[in-house]
């Protein structure tokens, strides 16, 4: 990439005052979750609108279920696809997970790590992408068990992102998170990810359960192994727009800007390096 590339922050309604007033020029996009937004009109629909059309704006969404054993939800997506349109939002990332089964899980549960997943997840995406006219990006999740895995997690991704021929939303923390909770080597993981299907990155905090139970919160600062795989995920993949997320515990916006600046210097830092490197 040769120009200055992008750092974000995940939109939550209790920021919508401060950021119509006026937003940190260190804020260069916004990430929302379709779901939590869509069905919004009064005051909070004004406020979005106003951001919309002042900040670039991409989706992550929750509710998809793109590995899911019942049917997609045709009408979320059209729904889903309608604001899209509506705000001129081009990125629609969703989890590589599921949510729902005979009925709706607040939750964000593993896939099999099998070729019958990868062959199910394929086909769904082809499906939503019909319908939202726009690529779908895929996101590496945290998980805690690996029912039935006949494969690895690094095995499944990539053969999903490679067969459904899909750009992926790389999560920085999930995979240290999950290196921690099932022991293997994040570096290794990270630099296995194909640099042609990322498209951008999220980072976040976690809770440490026990030194080796980590739980992805959203909820916490940074910890310093997970600002170092940034590094080492922008000399490897190359600097792409990343996403600081933060759900609950919300500091003040110049607490978040903190993290916000820190990952700007670490951009500027990753694309000299990634330059003299290709």
């Amino acid at each position: 990439m040769t120009e200055r590339a992008k750092v974000g922050l995940g939109l939550r309604r209790e920021m919508l005052d401060e950021f119509c007033d006026s937003i940190a020029d260190a804020i260069d996009f916004f990430e929302v979750a379709p779901e939590n937004w869509m069905t919004l009109g009064g005051k909070y629909g004004r406020q979005l609108r106003q951001l919309t059309e002042s900040k670039p704006f991409f989706c992550h969404g929750l509710s998809l279920s793109i590995g899911g054993p019942a049917p997609l939800d045709m009408e979320f997506i059209k729904n889903v696809k309608a604001f899209l349109d509506e705000h001129n939002i081009e990125i629609y990332s969703e989890h590589l997970s599921y949510c729902s089964g005979a009925g709706h899980m607040y939750d964000l549960m593993p896939i099999p790590f099998t070729e019958e997943a990868v062959k199910h997840v394929v086909k769904r995406v082809k499906q939503v992408e019909d319908v939202i006219e726009r690529p779908l990006i895929l996101e590496n999740v945290s998980f805690y068990t690996a029912p039935g895995a006949e494969m690895s997690e690094l095995e499944f991704v990539t053969a999903v992102l490679g067969e459904a021929d899909c750009k992926m939303l790389l999560d920085v923390n999930n995979i240290y998170v999950n290196s921690i909770n099932h022991q293997y080597d994040a570096d290794e993981f990270l630099r296995a990810m194909p640099t042609e299907r990322v498209a951008y990155l999220h980072i976040a905090g976690h809770f440490e359960e026990a030194k080796d139970i980590l739980v992805d919160t959203h909820g916490a600062d940074i910890v310093s192994p997970v600002w170092q795989l940034l590094q080492t995920c922008y000399q490897v993949h190359g600097v792409h727009p990343t996403l600081l997320e933060r759900d609950f515990n919300i500091p003040e916006t110049q607490v978040l800007l903190k993290e916000i600046d820190k990952i700007h210097r670490y951009q500027e830092t990753g694309l000299s390096q990634f330059s003299r490197s290709v």
